[in-house]
C-alpha cells in the first residue's frame, strides 16, 4: 500500500504527518518505528495522525520514534495545526483533542502558531530540580553552563534512574542567560537529545517561574538548538498555572509517498 505523508518541523523537532481521516493507515509499532528511522525510513522524532472526531476540528494521535503511542507533544501540536490549515480542515483557529485532553490553537499571519497547553496544578521541587507534567512528564534541572552538559548521558542517567525507569521522563537542562531560558532536552521515546521539545520548554518556563526566576513576568523567551519559542502563562499561586500557551514557528518541509 502506498501512503502519502508530509514532513513538518517546529524549531527542529520534526514529524511525519499523515492525513488519516479515512483510517487507512494502521499505526503498527514496527511500521511507525521504521518510518521514523533516519537511515531506513523517512526520518523523524515522531509520527502524527490527523483524524476526524466528533465535536472537534480533528484529533491528534502522536507516536514517538520508538513506535509507541506517547503523551502530548507541544511542537507536534503546533505542527498539526499548520497541517490542518494546509488540508483545509481549519482556517486559522482550531479546537482539537489529544491524549491529554482538549487544546486550542491559532495561526498568525507570520506563520507563528500558538498552542494552548494543559493547566499545571503541581510543581515538585528538590534543590535545583523540578518535576511537573505539561501534557508529558518532565524533569527540569537549572545549570550554570549548559554548553558543558553532556545531555545524552546525563539525561539518560536521570531517565533510567530507579524512580523514572518504568514510565520514563523527559529531562531538561536549563540556563538563565540575559533574560532568556536556554533549554536542552533529552526525550524519552526518542532516547536522545532533540533540537527542541515543546512540552519541555513549557515545563522549563513554569519551573523558572516557580523558582522565582521570571522576574514577575508572565511569559518566557526560550532558546533551543532549533530556534526560538515563547511560553505565556498566568500564575495562580506558586506552583499552579493556567492559560498556558506555547508559541513559535511550525514549518512544512516536504511531501512524499512511501510503500508500506
Amino acid at each position: 500500500m502506498m501512503i502519502t505523508f508530509y514532513k513538518y518541523q517546529g524549531t527542529g523537532n520534526d514529524f511525519i504527518m499523515i492525513d488519516n481521516r479515512d483510517k487507512k493507515f494502521v499505526p503498527d509499532l514496527s511500521i511507525v518505528k521504521k518510518l521514523c528511522d533516519r537511515r531506513f525510513g523517512i526520518g523523524a522524532d515522531g509520527l502524527i495522525l490527523l483524524e476526524n472526531v466528533k465535536d472537534y476540528d480533528f484529533s491528534m494521535l502522536y507516536y514517538n520514534s520508538d513506535g509507541a503511542e506517547s503523551t502530548m507533544c507541544g511542537n507536534g501540536g503546533r505542527c498539526i495545526t499548520a497541517f490542518a490549515a494546509f488540508l483545509g480542515v481549519i482556517k486559522s483557529n482550531a479546537k482539537f483533542i489529544a491524549i491529554d485532553g482538549e487544546h486550542e490553537s491559532e495561526i498568525f499571519e507570520n506563520k507563528i502558531v500558538s498552542l494552548k497547553m494543559k493547566d499545571v496544578s503541581e510543581v515538585e521541587k528538590s534543590g535545583n530540580d523540578f518535576i511537573l507534567d505539561t501534557g508529558s512528564p518532565h524533569f527540569v534541572r537549572f545549570v550554570d553552563k549548559i554548553s558543558a552538559i553532556d545531555v545524552f548521558h546525563e539525561g539518560r542517567k536521570i531517565r533510567q534512574s530507579d524512580r523514572f525507569a518504568a514510565k520514563g521522563i523527559n529531562v531538561n537542562f536549563v540556563e538563565l542567560k540575559e533574560g532568556k531560558l536556554i533549554v536542552r532536552t533529552y526525550e524519552r521515546g526518542v532516547e536522545d537529545e532533540t533540537l527542541s521539545c515543546g512540552t519541555g520548554v513549557t515545563a522549563s518556563a513554569l519551573a523558572a517561574a516557580s523558582a522565582g526566576l521570571a522576574n514577575g513576568k508572565s511569559e518566557s523567551e526560550i532558546v533551543v538548538q532549533g530556534g526560538d519559542l515563547k511560553v505565556k502563562y498566568k500564575i495562580q499561586k506558586e506552583n499552579s498555572f493556567t492559560d498556558v500557551w506555547l508559541e513559535g514557528p511550525a514549518t512544512f518541509v516536504f511531501k512524499g509517498e512511501i510503500e508500506l
